[in-house]
């Protein structure tokens, strides 16, 4: 007889959550997941199209913020929580603020005492790199580096990573926290730079690049960042934390350059902006911890991930125009 493991991913229409969902689907048999989503503008359910016939997979319309959902989604005894659902865009996060708080802080508290109350096997905090806020020119964050958000985003997500901790520590509720660099590949919306800069070179528009474009980010492909996650469901230990990154750190100015050379367009079509406020200069994790315990480790280099997400979103023009409009 097959045990089935029983996996809540919430947020699980967006971008990340989506790709997690169907490398699961798709690395294993043994799982039975739900995957509560409230589709805001980042999620759809066009990203789940290939597997909303996956009987594995069931789809819940609704929020984290709602208990009582919640609750009756905890009758299916449910074993694992991977926790995605967020509000993530910096941008969006200085523009208004109070959406970040309810969703990232106050949602997650409430995931957590259901979870509590239930019970669970383990409880995955999908947090950011961003947390840690800005680095100079050298070194690297490692899992006990302070936290220091720049942005109303990253302290949000700090917040929630505080909460989730307490519960561990409170009430022993076993919890893991995830702390990644920035993600790119198929299916993210187009508000993020890879993204963005790909369709408006592919549309032949103008490319808007902050400042003098020399903030350093450190790049991982989603697929990367799913099977750390897969590692960490199976192997994390609770009460950790683990950054998962790539070192592959480039400059955005550097990344929107290589989407035009992949494109054929010039450069000429790059435009500076006014930097934003709290931009961080530079992100770098120090994935040690990840590596040496885990044994995970990335499959993707930046300039062939780059490549294949670059011609993904040339072969995918419906997915994203009706996104645009």
């Amino acid at each position: 007889m097959i045990i089935l493991k029983k996996i809540l991913v919430t947020g699980g229409a967006g971008f990340i959550g989506s790709n997690f969902i169907r490398y699961l689907l798709n690395e294993h048999e043994d799982i039975q997941i739900i995957n509560l989503d409230i589709l805001t503008y980042a999620g759809s359910i066009t990203n789940l199209a290939d597997i909303m016939d996956d009987k594995r997979h069931t789809f819940v319309h609704g929020s984290i913020n709602d208990e009582r959902l919640l609750t009756n989604l905890f009758r299916n005894n449910i074993d694992y929580i991977v926790n995605f659902a967020a509000e993530s865009h910096v941008d969006r996060s200085i523009q208004d603020s109070l959406i970040f708080t309810k969703t990232n802080i106050l949602g997650t508290h409430v995931l957590l005492e259901v979870a509590r109350k239930h019970g669970i096997k383990k409880f995955i905090q999908v947090s950011t790199d961003e947390v840690y806020g800005s680095l100079g020119k050298e070194g690297f964050f490692t899992e006990i580096s302070p936290l220091n958000p720049s942005n109303p985003y990253s302290a949000s997500k700090a917040s929630a990573d505080l909460i989730c901790l307490s519960y561990y520590k409170t009430y022993k509720l076993p919890i893991l926290i995830t702390r990644c660099c920035n993600n790119y590949g198929p299916y993210q919306f187009p508000e993020k730079l890879i993204p963005l800069m790909t369709i408006k070179a592919i549309k032949e528009e103008k490319l808007p690049v902050y400042g003098n474009g020399e903030n350093i980010r450190e790049w991982i492909h989603v697929i990367d960042h799913c099977r750390a996650i897969d590692a960490i469901i199976n192997y994390g230990n609770a009460g950790e934390i683990y950054n998962i990154s790539t070192r592959q750190n480039e400059m955005n100015i550097n990344i929107v350059k290589k989407i035009l050379q992949l494109l054929n367009r010039t450069e000429d079509l790059i435009q500076f902006v006014e930097d934003r406020p709290g931009h961080d200069f530079r992100y770098a994790l120090d994935n040690t911890k990840i590596t040496k315990e885990l044994g995970w480790k990335p499959i993707y280099d930046l300039e062939s991930g780059l490549k294949e997400t670059v011609v993904w979103y040339k072969e995918n023009e419906k997915w994203w125009e009706k996104l645009i409009l």
